[in-house]
């Protein structure tokens, strides 16, 4: 029997599922899952989607959270990572050809997984480039997707030795010269607790580390010249007030303040702009809300719970995070 999803002792998989592979754009084979709640009757189904370098298996726990919520969970690797096909000869390196690819494969995953096969109403629940891929193509998901909800969603990069600008220009003379399959630098592997600028929390962060030491074809390094050059156009065409506009499925949007990968001024100018998005701090807390530390993460928690249809009011909310639903002073 051929593994599809992987576990280890810290990371089990969560409940009943079902989980194969779909032919994405070109063929490319894209390993997806869909997690099926005990509730005997569902709230609907959230289609998770999670950032650059990231795999299905990263967020076990959030999947186990949401099932015990009464979701289901659909979810998905992009295209070049996670247990996808890769893109190149080189496996460790982030690429894509074209940005529309990963929305021509999320349109895939809707029409011939999750509206088929999964339950009413379906609901978006992205992480940062997977927030991206949804804020670009969501003004085609009005008939299809409920609600929204964008966490750290990656318009805007910081944290860097080059500014963006410097950045993307390197990455475009790259790509014009041919070399759009090289990365700006090498990969550096796993950096130690101390130096991460993605979660305050030691425990998850090793989890995700014995995950990819575990099975490291989950894993991919640096970014392509390409990726680059495609992900900053996207981001470019998402914050004009032309595309937000046509937005008009309902979104939260949890920007996570001491983010030092997406500047946090970016999320609020996308905010500023965006009429159907609804921007709600989360005080403190680093990029990856749903690897962070309990105090920042239960806060994302009952955001979400919160704004999806079935949780109209606190009351409602699973009751380990309903605390995080009421102000503090």
């Amino acid at each position: 029997m051929t593994t599809i999803l992987y576990s280890i002792p810290d990371n089990p998989i969560p409940g009943k599922y079902a989980a194969g592979f779909f032919d994405g754009v070109g063929n490319r084979k894209i390993r997806y899952a869909v997690f099926k709640t005990e509730v005997s009757v569902a709230r609907g189904t959230i289609v998770l989607l999670p950032g650059r370098n990231e795999a299905i298996e990263k967020y076990f726990e959030t999947i186990a959270d949401l099932i015990a919520a009464g979701f289901w969970v659909a979810t998905f690797d992009w295209r070049g990572q996670g247990g996808s096909e890769r893109l190149l000869r080189h496996p460790g390196r982030g690429h894509v050809a074209h940005f529309t690819d990963y929305e021509r494969d999320l349109m895939i995953f809707l029409e011939e997984i999750v509206l088929p096969d999964t339950r009413l109403p379906f609901s978006i629940v992205a992480h940062s480039m997977g927030a991206l891929v949804a804020l670009s193509l969501a003004p085609m998901l009005a008939s299809r997707i409920d609600r929204m909800v964008l966490l750290a969603p990656f318009v805007g990069l910081g944290g860097q030795a080059i500014d963006q600008k410097g950045i993307f220009a390197i990455a475009t003379i790259m790509d014009w010269l041919g070399l759009g399959r090289l990365p700006l630098h090498g990969d550096k592997g796993n950096l130690p607790f101390a130096n991460n600028v993605l979660t305050a929390d030691a425990r998850r962060f090793a989890r995700n580390q014995a995950l990819t030491d575990a099975y490291p074809q989950l894993r991919v390094g640096p970014p392509t010249a390409r990726w680059l050059h495609e992900t900053f156009q996207a981001m470019r065409r998402v914050l004009r007030r032309a595309h937000l506009t046509q937005v008009s499925v309902p979104t939260i949007i949890l920007a996570p303040t001491a983010d030092r990968l997406v500047p946090h001024l970016a999320v609020e100018f996308l905010a500023r702009n965006f009429r159907a998005g609804h921007m709600i701090p989360i005080d403190g807390a680093r990029h990856e809300l749903f690897q962070e530390a309990d105090r920042y993460r239960a806060q994302a928690m009952a955001a979400i719970f919160a704004f999806l249809p079935g949780f109209e009011n606190a009351g409602q909310a699973p009751h380990q995070f309903e605390e995080s639903l009421v102000p503090t002073a």
